[in-house]
């Protein structure tokens, strides 16, 4: 294989890990979206609520993660490794959101509660946290 052959092909493949990453992003963004109240863009654009803010990063920062760790091991496998990665996104993306959902009934942490807050709140950190250690406990997982 020629250089510009490898190099073809490793461009080919890091547009298609960089697309599947950019979809599970956005389906990540908006199961956040589906369990907070109002339109999560908008509260974050317009009321420029810090814990909407603090909440969506986090749980895009673990979906990166997630991410991240299925390319880590698809070992050059890329058919496998888009699968994978899109697989293993969206468990993380699903078990994040069991978790919030979780922490709301059994710690009593409402996102719904925090969202209207115009501070930044504790348990906005709790769960902030809670998805990046989510994120990185599933990526781990994953290699």
């Amino acid at each position: 294989m020629t250089l510009l052959e490898t190099l073809a092909r490793g461009a080919g493949a890091i547009a298609a890990y960089a697309a599947v990453g950019v979809v599970l992003l956005i389906v990540g963004f908006y199961v956040i979206d589906l369990a907070t109240p109002g339109k999560l863009s908008a509260i974050i654009r317009t009321e420029r609520n810090p814990n909407a803010t603090l909440l969506a990063t986090s749980a895009m920062i673990a979906v990166g993660l997630i991410v991240a760790a299925s390319i880590w091991s698809s070992g050059g496998r890329l058919a496998e490794g888009l699968a994978g990665t899109a697989v293993f996104g969206l468990v993380g993306i699903v078990v994040q959101t069991v978790a919030m959902m979780i922490f709301d009934k059994v710690v009593g942490i409402s996102v719904r509660d925090l969202v209207k807050e115009p501070e930044i709140q504790p348990g906005a950190r709790l769960l902030a946290a809670t998805h990046v250690a989510i994120g990185l406990i599933t990526a781990v997982a994953v290699i």
